[in-house]
């Protein structure tokens, strides 16, 4: 047996017997939290960067 065959022999030994996979509702929460934790810092960076523009602006405004 060749060096590479026992490689992937060990590989599809761990995926099968030795990886816990999550149930499909602890993948569906998870999925969840990510994409409402996405949206949240999308939202903090969209205000921050309007605040920074406005900002910006406000001084070019006063110095031009």
């Amino acid at each position: 047996m060749s060096k590479l065959t026992a490689y992937f022999k060990d590989v599809h030994n761990e995926l099968i017997n030795k990886t816990s996979w999550p149930t499909w509702s602890e993948l569906t929460n998870s999925a969840i939290v990510v994409m409402v934790a996405s949206l949240i810092i999308a939202a903090i960076i969209f205000g921050m960067d309007s605040a920074f523009d406005n900002g910006i602006d406000w001084i070019y405004r006063r110095l031009y």
